[in-house]
């Protein structure tokens, strides 16, 4: 449904949608996941639509606040993501940070959000995402090795 609306978005305005996903650890290493309350129901990053003249770092905090309530602290872009070419209507930046907060689901948007360890991921997940996450990750951590603080 997010394809097809961004698909859209980019047929009646004429030009590319951009949007971020967002890597975020807690102090333990582990990565944050959300289930949205519509599509597929599969556990994802949480991510969404740049507003006007919003850059990648504003708008992973943006998002990571809006559906989960936590703080992204030390956000640093990774660049874009290496299906972005693929989707060819928008573009997806990937953005990583850290959080010491508890995250809480919007109960809206956001049905789930939780901390996971990389050798305990939840089922169902994206194929591509389960296989490209632990090379997200390391990416992440070699750009910012340790929590803040």
């Amino acid at each position: 449904m997010r394809r097809r609306w961004w698909w859209l978005a980019w047929r009646i305005g004429g030009r590319r949608v951009r949007g971020c996903r967002v890597l975020v650890f807690d102090g333990a290493g582990q990565v944050l996941l959300i289930r949205h309350s519509y599509g597929s129901a599969r556990w994802t990053l949480p991510g969404g639509g740049f507003a006007r003249g919003e850059e990648p770092a504003a708008c992973a905090r943006r998002e990571v606040r809006e559906e989960t309530g936590c703080t992204l602290a030390e956000a640093v872009s990774l660049g874009l993501a290496a299906d972005a070419a693929e989707m060819g209507l928008h573009e997806v930046h990937l953005v990583a940070g850290w959080t010491a907060g508890h995250p809480v689901p919007d109960g809206r948007e956001i049905m789930a959000a939780q901390f996971f360890a990389l050798d305990r991921l939840p089922q169902p997940m994206a194929a591509r995402l389960a296989a490209d996450l632990p090379g997200l990750v390391t990416r992440a951590k070699a750009a910012r090795p340790r929590p803040p603080g």
